[in-house]
């Protein structure tokens, strides 16, 4: 009878207290993005750390635009970015994303709406590799929007992304 009982509460505990790994797993390939700061969710003591595969859970966004860095018409594929924030409870009014080599630019979080941009991992279906701007790319849907084609805007679509702190 007091196993029983002891399983019972046992049971009720786990449930009241789910794993963060039940909710955004630990990443199982490589990371290719790190997010701390402001961050509801945690895999590790200083915020969230996503793989490929954990990206393409969060539900892929497509546009077409041109960009000022390629030619002609480009689909890219990725998360979007008001997504991640809602997925893991990304807070606060700035996000610094900083690429592979640690150049840094601020975007605001006022930029994380639906139809907005996206953290792309693809480009024309090809997974978007270091050489080619990659793993990451902060791309914005620039010819749905004139607000889109700016030098500000431009100066925040950042490339070779591998970290966000989020910050107040």
């Amino acid at each position: 009878m007091l196993r029983v009982f002891l399983q019972v509460i046992s049971i009720s505990i786990l449930a009241a207290f789910p794993a963060f790994a039940e909710d955004t797993g630990v990443p199982k390939g490589e990371v290719i993005l790190t997010i701390s700061g402001n961050v509801a969710k945690s895999n590790f003591e200083g915020g969230v750390q996503l793989d490929f595969e954990m990206l393409e859970a969060m539900g892929p966004a497509t546009f077409e635009t041109s960009t000022i860095w390629t030619e002609g018409l480009q689909v890219f594929e990725g998360v979007s970015l008001a997504a991640l924030v809602q997925d893991l409870g990304i807070t606060g009014t700035m996000l610094r994303a900083t690429a592979i080599n640690d150049y840094a630019i601020e975007v605001p979080l006022t930029d994380a709406i639906e139809g907005g941009p996206i953290i792309a991992y693809r480009i024309n279906e090809k997974v978007l590799s270091v050489r080619d701007k990659g793993p990451l790319w902060i791309v914005y849907p620039y010819d749905s929007d004139a607000d889109y084609r700016s030098e500000v805007v431009y100066a925040r679509s950042i490339w070779q992304l591998d970290r966000i702190e989020a910050v107040d």
